[in-house]
């Protein structure tokens, strides 16, 4: 499996990307997962007053398996390395926030590069909105456009996990 992350401020496209580069993969045949940081929260992921909501809600951690789908809630952040082995057999594993993550991780800005991420990044995504005089020379260049371009970019840099 190949590990990805991506980064940047809000607003950025990150959410954008991940879907083309995946709806490119998927194409490809190859298997796909992502893990999403939600460092507000905001993710609302059960419907209110149906029995897992109950449940999760009384405290427990629950599981929901359902012939399509299986779903974790849990009142506790799992380590990432667990969450990676979670997804052992895929093809490549995007993780988009949890920067502190040690892995290959693209930036994705538009309109002005933050240089607080500069610790974290292999690679920049970006758009015509930034000039390259602005981003840091010794970081590759993606065009934030180009999912063909991304997608191979993290076949070939992403970091191998088994």
């Amino acid at each position: 499996m190949v590990v990805v992350g991506f980064t940047g401020p809000s607003n950025s496209g990150k959410t954008t990307i991940i879907e083309k580069v995946v709806e490119k993969a998927i194409a490809r045949g190859l298997k796909v997962g992502v893990i999403k940081h939600d460092p507000k929260n905001k993710a609302q992921l059960d419907t209110p007053g149906k029995d897992s909501w109950k449940f999760y809600n009384g405290g427990a951690d629950v599981v929901v398996v359902s012939p399509v789908r299986t779903t974790l809630f849990f009142h506790h952040q799992i380590p990432w390395k667990e969450l990676f082995h979670l997804f052992k057999g895929y093809d490549i594993l995007i993780v988009e926030g949890l920067r502190t993550i040690p892995i290959p991780r693209i930036g994705v800005f538009r309109n002005r590069f933050d240089p607080t991420y500069l610790p974290h990044l292999t690679g920049i995504a970006t758009d015509n909105s930034i000039s390259p005089d602005q981003l840091p020379p010794h970081l590759p260049r993606l065009d934030l456009n180009n999912p063909d371009q991304i997608l191979e970019w993290i076949l070939t840099h992403g970091e191998r996990w088994s």
